[in-house]
């Protein structure tokens, strides 16, 4: 279900969250991200970055505040409601990458068409379509175990691509990669979010990363803050 014209694609009101324990990561935290746009996320570690990914994705929920993709708000949808809303309209990147042993590359990426019940032919040629994108090409029967920290990150950002999600997650995408290799991953990031329309959320380290998003913002303990110089 797209964004009504005009209405951002995710949006977070005074968002607060604590560990267990009860250390506060942030509190009274907003954003607005617009269709096609793309945001990084910096900040120091331990700050609360991939718990921020997590609260936008409904993995996980906030001790007050509320998040909202497409004009939804997602307190108020039941767990099968929020996974069908990661299934159709988000794509993560974790850094664990997630990649499933028992699959090829092409079905690792694959698998989000195929739970959205596409047919198989086409979720492999989408998927095969994505190996080439990220330099790939020729391992589409290889299994992850045949491959390096930097190329199961390859397969990850494939993945999370290649159902054409309306809302890109990204934690570290970048980090095991090569210079080289990392630019061309931020320019398949960048222009899916500007084919399709889709809004991306990246965080990452990197100020190279950080440089391709149309705005950087800083996580601190009171929020988000645009973030200036490096």
């Amino acid at each position: 279900m797209p964004s009504p014209a005009g209405a951002p694609l995710v949006s977070l009101t005074g968002l607060s969250k604590s560990v267990p324990g009860g250390r506060r990561l942030f509190e009274g935290l907003d954003l607005r991200l617009a269709p096609g746009e793309f945001v990084a996320v910096m900040g120091e570690s331990g700050v609360g970055k991939s718990t921020l990914l997590n609260l936008v994705g409904g993995l996980d929920v906030a001790d007050a505040g509320e998040v909202a993709i497409e004009g939804r708000p997602l307190s108020g949808l039941t767990d099968d409601e929020r996974t069908l809303l990661r299934r159709d309209r988000i794509g993560f990147v974790f850094q664990a990458f997630h990649i499933l042993p028992h699959l090829t590359l092409a079905q690792n990426i694959a698998l989000p068409l195929v739970l959205q019940r596409r047919a198989a032919a086409q979720a492999l040629e989408r998927a095969r379509e994505m190996l080439d994108a990220v330099g790939l090409g020729s391992r589409a029967e290889d299994y992850p175990q045949q491959l390096s920290g930097g190329e199961l990150q390859r397969i990850a950002i494939a993945r999370a691509l290649a159902h054409r999600p309306a809302l890109i997650l990204a934690d570290e995408p970048t980090g095991n990669l090569d210079p080289e290799t990392a630019g061309k991953v931020l320019a398949l990031f960048e222009g899916e979010v500007r084919r399709a329309g889709a809004g991306a959320i990246l965080v990452t380290h990197s100020e190279a990363a950080a440089a391709a998003a149309d705005r950087v913002l800083q996580l601190t303990p009171h929020g988000l803050e645009p973030r200036h110089g490096g």
